[in-house]
């Protein structure tokens, strides 16, 4: 078992695109739907393993491109030490008082640690300022705990 690293900021009103967050359904819709349907069908089909847009799922991390790994990790340890890495690095930019406080942060990161040594996906999102949007996720690789068919994208 090993983790994966992902980071993606960007506009919230992008983040909010969510049907771009989401794999499309597994068959494609009925002969003689409506033609915009299928139009949109075939768009979420072609955009979403190719977006960078988090994936309202965090295991489906694991279908996007390889570029959009920030780290591979054997120990969750290494994993837990990334995520307060990122988190030193982006909380400045908080748009939330609350979210700053570094003993609710602690807490987050040491909660991590645990889920990842169970084998469990990890999944944070924070509003950044000019409204922005941070999202950091570690996903357990090998196989993941909740979509054990997904691939690993490192071979």
């Amino acid at each position: 078992m090993h983790h994966h690293g992902y980071l993606w900021t960007g506009p919230k009103v992008r983040f909010d695109q969510e049907a771009l967050r989401r794999p499309p359904y597994p068959e494609p819709p009925p002969a003689g739907s409506k033609p915009e349907l299928i139009q949109r069908y075939r768009e979420v089909a072609a955009e979403f393993p190719t977006s960078d847009l988090p994936p309202l799922e965090t295991a489906y991390w694991l279908v996007k491109p390889r570029s959009l790994i920030r780290g591979t990790w054997g120990e969750a340890k290494e994993a837990e030490a990334w995520l307060r890495e990122r988190l030193a690095e982006y909380t400045h930019r908080f748009a939330s008082e609350t979210d700053r406080d570094t003993a609710y942060l602690a807490l987050l990161v040491n909660s991590a640690a645990e889920r990842l040594d169970g084998g469990t996906d990890v999944s944070l999102g924070f509003y950044l300022e000019r409204p922005s949007y941070l999202s950091l996720a570690l996903v357990t690789c090998s196989p993941n705990h909740s979509k054990p068919e997904l691939v690993c994208p490192i071979p």
